[in-house]
């Protein structure tokens, strides 16, 4: 099964996209394609038309608001990520959020994973915490929240399949995170370490992946969160 990469890309955060996808060029042992999951793109082609609009936040920043499920986007790739079935068609298919940054070779990601399994990911259990994050976004929380940021999709599965174009413009954004499509034992669970959450995952864990899922080092008021400087010494490299 021939993998593919595909990293959220949002136009506030242009900086972090960059990063990651060097951070997961740099590392890779064979050729894997890597995209950019930007939502202009997506509308123009007709994959995406779910209503959103900018509503003003108590942080006196425009929210993006996704009206079917009447909640707030924190990011642009915030729904469209469940479009990458459609897109890759086949295989393995990694999506990932652009506030990553790979620090081993992702090939080896796909290693070994089980073909009767729809989707793998790092199976968090999170608790109430801040109400913002990023640049003063609304932090929402739901159930398997943060499952869907570093999912590794089979295209094939067959329960894939009900993950239609229609299905992701029509259906709340709560439940696609949760895989409302799957059963249970159609997700596996990926180590920790591929989706290492600062300030969240247990320091004691040696990453493969960090997620700076509160706010990374290319936002002033997250300049001093863990591993931001390795963060600014991979940004160095990929701008050089």
């Amino acid at each position: 099964m021939e993998p593919s990469i595909w990293i959220g890309y949002d136009s506030r955060e242009a900086e972090a996209f960059s990063v990651a996808r060097a951070s997961v060029r740099e590392r890779l042992s064979m050729p894997i394609p890597i995209s950019g999951l930007v939502l202009r793109s997506l509308r123009n082609r007709g994959l995406y038309h779910r209503p959103t609009e900018l509503r003003p936040s108590a942080a006196d920043k425009p929210v993006l608001w996704d009206v079917i499920s009447d909640a707030p986007m924190a990011t642009e790739f915030a729904i469209s990520r469940f479009l990458v079935p459609t897109l890759a068609k086949r295989g393995w298919a990694l999506f990932m959020d652009c506030d990553m940054m790979a620090l081993t070779n992702f090939a080896r990601l796909f290693d070994g994973l089980d073909r009767s399994k729809a989707v793998y990911c790092v199976k968090h259990k999170h608790s109430a915490g801040p109400k913002t994050k990023m640049d003063g976004q609304l932090q929402t929380f739901y159930v398997r929240k943060n499952w869907s940021s570093f999912m590794v999709l089979n295209c094939d599965h067959p329960s894939n399949k009900l993950l239609t174009v229609e299905a992701v413009n029509t259906l709340p954004g709560r439940d696609l995170h949760r895989f409302c499509w799957l059963r249970d034992d159609e997700i596996g669970e990926l180590d920790p370490a591929w989706n290492f959450l600062v300030g969240h995952s247990d320091p004691s864990i040696q990453p493969k992946n960090i997620h700076w899922t509160n706010g990374g080092p290319w936002f002033r008021e997250y300049e001093d969160v863990p591993y931001a400087e390795e963060w600014r010494n991979a940004r160095d490299k990929a701008v050089a």
